[in-house]
């Protein structure tokens, strides 16, 4: 893939934000940096601009420029000032030696060129563009990474995201040296990169290297010991191996499903957690030579807890990678060929709108395991998860009522707490099973639970 240096001034030109700059005069040097030429480079449209101003008086004619303020984000000595115009963010930073020098502070080499706006000159002092060309991912400088260690998890972000790219060698090594380090970054940081390393086109790959570098249990080290069980005991159906190569089927089988992009994430962190408990919960039947889980998905969501309150997930996410990973063996349970109708009915009714999520994490759990290769069991599983997409279809057409919240509850003289989220997870069993109808029938009820001690 070559880039010649005009055909990419000519991309780089052709940008509005670029045009916006350089009709207007500024006091000193404007460099489009980082990203946006990376993606020009590949024929592809960034998604945002960076940029460095060797005036800091600068900033109030792209203030103008763009007809929006600028806000600080990050800690000094090194700041940068973010606008953000209609659908345009530009991040911009200042000059305090040469460009050069400022390309050697950035995180990997295809991300450090630089192109002077006004000046029309490309600044290439790392040799990016070959690496770009090359299609391979390096650092400027170990030190880069000691300066920000969030960049070794940026790495394979990249690695997962940019087709036919590689890490180079050096870095892999850094990264395995340097894992440490990871959680000197802010958790919401590690999250946003994790975040997208799940909807990434590669991400099993990715997954792949930060296993092999170890970076993955610094980050997580609840799930080194399902690794540690998988050396100890001699599985040659591997709990953590099985776990990393479902996510191969996360895309494909999100083909059927087209779940958006949040939810996506959601399922990606459920199956990376729905096992963790099975380190806590072995068991070995010696009469009949088979191995146990006894509710191994109880103690999964309690690991999982533990590591989205640490990271930082929201509410919502916790409360719905949670309800996924606890009803994780649901559709497995069912699809044996005596469950019923009703069973198919009372899963679509408890999990709700979390449904096609379900089934999209049971798949990728099945063919984890399965290698991806089908067989009676998976065929029988395949037809129960069409049949519980059938009745979710049916489902939507008309939801079943809610007939109580928790306001309800405590105008009867419940007290907050978990009590109330238990009375109307029973309510919804009872009206599932068609034991309750109405509200009244469920107040009914809940007044009964309130009397018991």
């Amino acid at each position: 893939m070559e880039i010649p240096l005009q055909t990419l001034k000519n991309r780089i030109k052709k940008e509005g934000v670029v045009k916006k700059i350089n009709d207007r005069r500024f006091n000193g040097k404007v460099y489009l940096v980082g990203g946006a030429i990376r993606e020009l480079c590949l024929k592809k449209k960034p998604n945002d601009y960076d940029f460095v101003l060797s005036d800091n008086k600068d900033l109030k004619i792209l203030e103008s420029l763009f007809d929006a303020g600028a806000f600080v984000l990050g800690k000094k000595p090194i700041q940068t000032c973010r606008i953000v115009s209609d659908e345009t963010s530009v991040d911009i930073t200042f000059l305090h030696t040469t460009i050069e020098e400022d390309l050697m502070r950035r995180d990997f080499t295809m991300n450090a060129i630089a192109y002077d706006i006004h000046g029309d000159e490309i600044i290439d002092s790392l040799n990016g563009i070959d690496d770009i060309k090359n299609r391979i991912i390096k650092y400027p400088s170990i030190d880069t990474l000691k300066d920000d260690p969030l960049r070794m998890l940026k790495a394979i972000r990249h690695f997962s995201a940019l087709e036919g790219f590689t890490l180079h060698k050096a870095l892999i090594d850094a990264i395995t040296g340097l894992g440490h380090l990871i959680n000197q970054a802010a958790p919401e940081r590690i999250k946003y990169e994790m975040d997208h390393i799940i909807l990434s086109g590669n991400v099993m790959a990715g997954l792949n290297t930060m296993t092999s570098t170890g970076l993955i249990f610094k980050i997580f080290p609840e799930l080194y010991a399902l690794k540690q069980m998988d050396i100890e005991k001699g599985f040659t159906l591997e709990t953590y191996g099985h776990t990393i190569e479902g996510f191969q089927y996360l895309r494909k089988y999100n083909n059927t499903y087209n779940i958006d992009e949040k939810s996506l994430t959601d399922v990606g962190y459920a199956l990376l957690f729905h096992d963790l408990g099975k380190a806590y919960t072995f068991s070995f039947d010696e009469h009949k030579g088979l191995v146990h889980f006894f509710y191994h998905e109880r103690a999964s969501c309690e690991i999982a807890s533990l590591i989205m309150e640490r990271l930082r997930f929201s509410s919502h996410e916790t409360r719905t990678i949670k309800k996924l990973i606890e009803n994780h063996m649901r559709i497995f349970l069912i699809s044996s060929s005596e469950s019923t109708e009703k069973a198919t009915r009372r899963l679509v009714y408890k999990m709700g709108g979390l449904t096609p999520s379900l089934i999209l994490l049971t798949l990728c759990d099945m063919y984890g395991s399965s290698g991806g290769k089908d067989n009676p069991s998976t065929k029988r599983i395949k037809v129960k998860c069409r049949e519980i997409l059938n009745e979710y279809n049916e489902w939507m057409k008309e939801p079943l009522p809610k007939l109580l919240n928790g306001y309800d509850l405590i105008e009867l003289g419940f007290r907050e707490g978990p009590k109330i989220g238990e009375t109307l997870d029973s309510i919804r069993e009872k009206q599932i099973s068609g034991e309750i109808k109405e509200k009244e029938d469920a107040l009914h009820y809940a007044g009964t639970l309130l009397k018991i001690p």
